[in-house]
C-alpha cells in the first residue's frame, strides 16, 4: 500500500485547477471549487464563482498563460495552503503580447476542494493593465497610433 502525500495532492489540485482555467475548461475547473469559494484578484476584485471572475477579465485579456516555476505548501489543519509562483504571458485586450510578468496564487484547499484563491501579479506595474483611476498613476488608453 502506498501512502498518499497530502502536500502533493494539494499541489496537484491547485495546478490542475489553474491549467483547466487556462484551457477554458470551466466546467471541469468549477468541480475543483468549494460551493462557498472566495476568489480575490488585484484591485480587491472579489468573486464567488469562476464564471464571474472570467467575465470580469474578458475585455482585459485575449489569452493568459501561466508558467509555473514553484509550488510551496503550508499545512494548516484542516487546510493545505499552496503558493504557486511563476510568470504570466499572453495577449492583452488590445491584442498586444506580454510576457515575464510575475504572479503569486495562494490557493487554500480543504477536503480536496479550493475554498480560497487569492491572486497577486505585476500586470499593472508592467503596464499590461491600467492601475486603478485616482491612484495617481497614469492609465493606459489606446489611440490609433499607439503601438503598445
Amino acid at each position: 500500500m502506498t501512502d498518499i502525500d497530502p502536500a502533493q495532492t494539494a499541489v496537484g489540485t491547485a495546478t490542475r485547477f489553474l491549467r483547466l482555467v487556462e484551457d477554458r475548461d470551466l466546467a471541469a475547473a468549477a468541480q475543483c471549487l468549494a460551493p462557498d469559494v472566495e476568489i480575490v484578484f488585484p484591485g480587491g476584485r472579489r468573486f464567488s464563482n469562476l464564471e464571474s471572475q472570467i467575465e470580469s477579465s474578458r475585455e482585459r485579456f485575449r489569452r493568459v498563460t501561466k508558467t509555473i516555476e514553484n509550488c510551496d505548501v503550508v499545512a494548516r489543519d484542516p487546510e493545505m495552503v499552496v503558493y504557486v509562483t511563476g510568470q504570466l504571458s499572453g495577449v492583452d485586450g488590445y491584442g498586444d503580447a506580454f510576457d515575464s510578468v510575475r504572479f503569486v496564487d495562494r490557493i487554500v484547499i480543504e477536503d480536496g476542494l479550493i475554498t480560497r484563491h487569492w491572486v497577486w501579479n505585476d500586470l499593472a506595474e508592467k503596464g499590461v493593465v491600467p492601475l486603478r483611476p485616482g491612484d495617481g498613476s497614469p492609465t493606459r488608453s489606446r489611440t490609433s497610433d499607439d503601438s503598445t
